[in-house]
Order: structure tokens, then C-alpha cells, then sequence
């Protein structure tokens, strides 16, 4: 499956880790010490729903559309940033780089990577005259190597792959201990596809068991059939404290806004503490 932003802009999986993403940056914001955000797979950063890619799609219409008129607790900044950006009615749908950079500080940065150039320019062009954000046109997966750790030495990784390649759960595993390596107090949230329940047992099997704690949760709309796709998850190393129980509330919420009557959630520590 190629998940090309573009296409699945605003869908129910783009909901769930977005709203996990805010969760993560609240998280870093708690405290004074500036932070570094590195995402590696940024798209063009900001989509507008009623494009052809979207359109073709319309899933924004059961996912952000779902929600964006509904009180979910745990989402709630999440869900006010989309609102603020479309007071006429939906229409703009902000990526990963757009909500990082709404939770930014002065002295906060963001590094965000994206390997094709066309999106890259987009992601230039939106970005580009904010000094606080770098723009890269690069392969991800490499830049968790030449990038980390950071010279801000706290922080976030977010890895969004388009998963356009056969191996791209291999992948993200080996991606996942290099960037664990180089930076083994960063936060690395890294999200995956659910169509089947056996892809990502490959990017576990490649992960190491003495890294740091590491939590796993899945949130599926729809029950696993191997066609559709049902949900989504994230692999969430070094997670803050009781960062579980946030996203179990999350989950909980986001299903009833879904009005997901066969979805289901999972928590699942991979690693519990650093060997």
C-alpha cells in the first residue's frame, strides 16, 4: 500500500497519531528547555481537502470530518489547531510539519526531511521563511544517522513513512535502532499501517529488546480483513510517564467521536525499561 499524504489527508488514522503528536509536543512544552522535533517523512506539510488527491479519496470526510465539530477531551488542542485553520468549513487539513511548527517556541526547532522533491518544494514553500524550521530534501531513514542527536539534545523523532516499499517494516525497525542509538533520550514516535495483523511482527522482530521502554499502541476503526484499511498504530520509545494511560483516554474518546461501534484499541510494551 503507498500512503502518500496528499491522498490520505485528514483520514482516521491521520487523526489518531496527529492527536498523539500534539500529546508528545504538550509533553515537551511543559518545560522551559527548548526542543528539537525531526521529522523524517514530512510531506508537503499542509493539504487542501478539496484538491484532486484528496477528493479522489474523500476520507477526510469520515475521519477529521467525524470529529471536528466534537467535544474529544484528550485531543482537544489537536482538534482546535484544525479548527482555527478552517473557520469557514473544512477545507485545510495541516500535516505533520504544520502542527509541529504551530507548537513551537522561539528557541524551539524543526527539522523535517522529505525525499520527494516536489513535495519537498511545497514544504519549502510553506516553511521556508521560518528560521526556527530547516527544510531537507532527503531519504528519512538516513537522516536519523546524519542528523542525531540534534545539537538541542531534547526532543522528538516522528517517522511517517509512505510505506511504498515491500521491506518498509524492515525498515522501520533497523530505523528505529539507529536513531534509538544516536539519540537515546530523544522521543521516537513512529506510526504504521494496519491492514493485516502480521506486518508489523517484522519491524518487533527487527527491533532490539535492550533499547529503551517502548510502548505499541494500535487504534483500528474497523475489525482487521487484510484489504481495508482498519486502523493505524505507533511505536513510541522512550514514552513519558503514564503516556499509556493518555492514550488509552485518547482511544477511548476518538472511537466514540468515529462512532466506530466494531473499533478496538491496544496498548502493548514492547520494552519496559532500558536493559
Amino acid at each position: 500500500m503507498n500512503y502518500r499524504h496528499a491522498y490520505h489527508a485528514g483520514n482516521h488514522t491521520e487523526v489518531f497519531k496527529h492527536s498523539v503528536l500534539v500529546l508528545l509536543l504538550e509533553h515537551l512544552l511543559r518545560k522551559p528547555q527548548p526542543f528539537t522535533v525531526l521529522d523524517t517523512h514530512a510531506g508537503a506539510g499542509i493539504y487542501d481537502l478539496t484538491a484532486e488527491e484528496p477528493e479522489k479519496t474523500g476520507e477526510a470526510t469520515n475521519g477529521i470530518g467525524r470529529v471536528i465539530d466534537k467535544d474529544v477531551p484528550s485531543a482537544s488542542a489537536y482538534l482546535n489547531l484544525v479548527r482555527s485553520l478552517n473557520p469557514a468549513g473544512l477545507r485545510t487539513y495541516p500535516g505533520s510539519p504544520a502542527i509541529e511548527r504551530a507548537f513551537l517556541r522561539e528557541t524551539d526547532r524543526l527539522i523535517a526531511c522529505e525525499l520527494r522533491e516536489d513535495d519537498a518544494a511545497l514544504l519549502r514553500a510553506n516553511f521556508g521563511d521560518d528560521r526556527r524550521v530547516s527544510v531537507h530534501c532527503r531519504d528519512g531513514y538516513e537522516a536519523l544517522v546524519a542528523l542525531l542527536p540534534p545539537p538541542i539534545r531534547r526532543g522528538l523523532v516522528f517517522i511517517d513513512p509512505a510505506f511504498e516499499r515491500s521491506d518498509e517494516f524492515e525498515r522501520l525497525g533497523d530505523g528505529l535502532n539507529a536513531g534509538v542509538k544516536r539519540w537515546p533520550t530523544g522521543i521516537f514516535a513512529a506510526w504504521y499501517r494496519v491492514k493485516d495483523k502480521c506486518a508489523i511482527r517484522a519491524t518487533r522482530a527487527r527491533y532490539r529488546n535492550d533499547g529503551p521502554p517502548t510502548l505499541c499502541c494500535e487504534l483500528l476503526r474497523q475489525p482487521v480483513d487484510g484489504v481495508r484499511l482498519a486502523g493505524g498504530g505507533l511505536v513510541i520509545c522512550n514514552p513519558p510517564w503514564q503516556f499509556d494511560q493518555k492514550l488509552a483516554a485518547l482511544c477511548r474518546e476518538l472511537l466514540a467521536g468515529f462512532e466506530a461501534r466494531d473499533g478496538s484499541y491496544s496498548l502493548d510494551w514492547w520494552t519496559r525499561q532500558r536493559a
